[in-house]
């Protein structure tokens, strides 16, 4: 995600062009005529010191300024060292001096101390309570430093201080995203649109917390509104290509990702977004060429190992789909998708304890993984354990409501322990779910037809080849079009109980 800030340098004054040369002085304490030095009477001497002590504060007041002065020119040519050594004197001249605190704590933050500066931001804002920016920039600061609560804390000063200032709203919805609240993140990204209907970054980052909440129309709304504002977002297209993927929208996400690495030729994710969505088409070996692509410039691209571990699966490349995934979990040991595609290509090798151990570790690793309880059920239902197969199935339609493949896969364990009412109620809820969907009125058939309801069994027999012959044109089709289209040239088959 994007983030603003930290805000800009600033003075109290307007800026000299040149830094002013130190002056001496002399300060001559005159004497009554006709009197002795030392006869020199207490209010005359306190009057003196007054006197000399409030010059010498406007000097050091004066000085104070021209080393801000100085520091803020150094900062300007990022000599930042320089300018942390200016902002110090002045700092040493008038301690209370809000601007060469704000300032130096600017320079830390682009020389990379964070605890520096935000001791110099906190200073600041102890001489300046009222001071949005400093608040804002320690936000930043500490934001860096992984403290969300007190950076959370900071930008809600800032919006307290000045409701008007944009860029808060929006890098307090930063804080809220990094904490899972997509909600609250997508409430300040508005508000931050609201204030700057031109902010790109801010709709590129509430497309991210709408994708996040599985808004996807909101979610490319919003990257187009991004793209609209800066063409040049290469970001925003690769976001945009995800999303139309999770829409099905295959050709377009390829066309949106592909656009990305035309902008940015290095963009790791969109070689390997566009490899799921050709993956997604059937076109196998392009994917496989994009998720390689996206190891050759990123070696440690966990991701793209696991994609490509699927792709290879899917080709039938099971010790190489294996390969790939178990890299991935050396890359990222809690990269629970990973663990959940090496559970479903050892479940393909008949390894069914491997399995069952693999969706295990990414249950463990992220408990409300719908598909690894899923899978894992479908590996105990093929192991025995028909209880333990309708118990995970029960959990993924819990964590995923509109899980038609759940249903189906529950069904099949039920009608294995005889519970054909079971079976029957499931496999409709999964046609309800996805009516296009041939395996659960298949199934529904073969229980309507042991219960005896032999009219709706083969009703249902009918309906599931009218779905599979249509599915087969469709492929046959999409052969003749992509002769290498490598999902439409598999062979569809029906899983009989």
């Amino acid at each position: 995600m994007k983030r603003e800030g930290p805000f800009r340098t600033r003075a109290s004054y307007q800026m000299k062009t040149a830094f002013c040369a130190v002056l001496t002085f002399s300060l001559i304490v005159g004497v009554a005529q006709g009197q002795p030095a030392s006869a020199v009477t207490g209010d005359n001497t306190g009057k003196a010191n007054e006197s000399l002590s409030a010059k010498k504060g406007a000097l050091d007041s004066y000085l104070a300024e021209n080393y801000l002065i100085s520091g803020l020119a150094k900062g300007d040519k990022h000599d930042w060292d320089g300018a942390i050594a200016d902002y110090t004197q002045a700092i040493n001249l008038n301690p209370e001096f809000a601007d060469a605190y704000f300032n130096r704590g600017f320079s830390k933050v682009y020389k990379g101390d964070l605890d520096g500066a935000i001791a110099d931001y906190t200073k600041a804002i102890e001489f300046k309570p009222d001071d949005a920016e400093a608040y804002f920039n320690r936000g930043f600061a500490r934001g860096y430093k992984g403290d969300s609560d007190g950076t959370m804390a900071d930008y809600s000063k800032v919006i307290d201080l000045k409701p008007g200032f944009a860029a808060a709203y929006h890098n307090r919805g930063l804080v809220k995203a990094d904490k899972g609240d997509w909600g609250g993140a997508i409430v300040d990204y508005t508000k931050a649109i609201e204030l700057n209907p031109d902010d790109a970054e801010a709709y590129h980052n509430r497309g991210l917390a709408k994708a996040n909440k599985g808004d996807w129309d909101g979610a490319i709304a919003d990257y187009t509104k991004a793209i609209d504002l800066k063409a040049d977002d290469a970001e925003s297209y690769n976001f945009r290509g995800l999303a139309k993927q999770q829409e099905h929208d295959s050709a377009g996400a390829i066309a949106d990702c592909t656009k990305a690495i035309s902008l940015k030729p290095g963009e790791v994710g969109a070689y390997n977004n566009r490899g799921l969505a050709e993956a997604d088409k059937g076109d196998l070996d392009v994917a496989i060429a994009d998720y390689t692509k996206a190891i050759e410039l990123q070696p440690d691209d966990a991701e793209a190992y696991s994609n490509r571990g699927m792709a290879k699966a899917d080709k039938g490349d099971l010790d190489g789909s294996i390969a790939d995934c178990t890299k991935a979990i050396e890359l990222q040991p809690g990269f629970a998708e990973a663990y959940n595609n090496r559970g479903i290509t050892r479940k393909q090798k008949n390894d069914l304890a491997g399995s069952i151990a693999d969706c295990t570790k990414a249950i463990a690793l992220q408990p409300d993984d719908a598909d690894a309880y899923n899978n894992r059920g479908i590996a105990k239902a093929e192991k025995g354990d028909l209880d333990g197969a309708i118990a995970d199935c029960t959990t993924a339609i819990k964590l995923e409501p509109d899980d038609a493949q759940a249903y189906n896969n529950r069904g099949i364990a039920k009608a294995k322990k005889g519970d054909l009412e079971g079976e029957i109620a499931d496999c409709t809820k999964a046609i309800q779910l996805r009516p296009d969907f041939a395996e659960p009125y298949f199934n529904r058939g073969i229980a309507k037809d042991q219960k005896g309801d032999l009219a709706g069994g083969k009703a249902d027999k009918a309906k599931a080849l009218e779905l599979v012959v249509a599915e087969k044109q469709f492929k046959t089709k999409a052969i003749q079009l992509n002769p290498n289209n490598a999902e439409a040239n598999s062979q569809h088959e029906i899983v009989q109980k």
